[in-house]
């Protein structure tokens, strides 16, 4: 359901909050660690830096770093310059020109539920809930070791 580019910034954020402790850091180290292009991560970093979830520090020891904690950035300001649906600025996916409650496609009803479920999502949760969780579960689901 994200874009590449939404898909990009999500890494980057979730990045930077697990390695909150060693900001700011390089675009280029994100991009290698989080295995995103360079070159597009930097056009990424630049978005989030103007939506106001970012800070970049230029020159040798600069690098970025998160605006806030990660418990109060939001995903959907995350996203929300990368995925059109969220600004209700998408067209319908099902071809039709205009779509709306007034005159809807065929699929309407159901796709307007699944766009205000993932919109519900991105406002509930954030950067902190998907990175620390994400780690969480990575450790709790690793195999035990046991001594023989």
């Amino acid at each position: 359901m994200l874009s590449l580019t939404a898909e990009y910034a999500l890494r980057a954020m979730i990045y930077l909050a697990q390695h909150s402790d060693e900001c700011p850091i390089p675009g280029r180290r994100i991009a290698a660690e989080s295995k995103i292009p360079p070159n597009y991560l930097a056009t990424v970093l630049g978005d989030l830096v103007r939506a106001g979830v970012l800070q970049g520090s230029p020159g040798k020891g600069g690098g970025f770093s998160l605006a806030r904690r990660s418990r109060d950035i939001r995903l959907n300001e995350v996203l929300a310059s990368f995925e059109p649906i969220l600004a209700n600025r998408r067209p319908c996916p099902f071809g039709k020109e205009v779509c709306s409650d007034e005159d809807p496609c065929a699929a309407h009803q159901q796709w307007k539920r699944v766009r205000e479920t993932y919109a519900r999502f991105l406002e509930r949760n954030t950067v902190y809930d998907v990175s620390f969780l994400r780690r969480t579960r990575q450790k709790t689901n690793s195999p035990k070791r046991t001594k023989r």
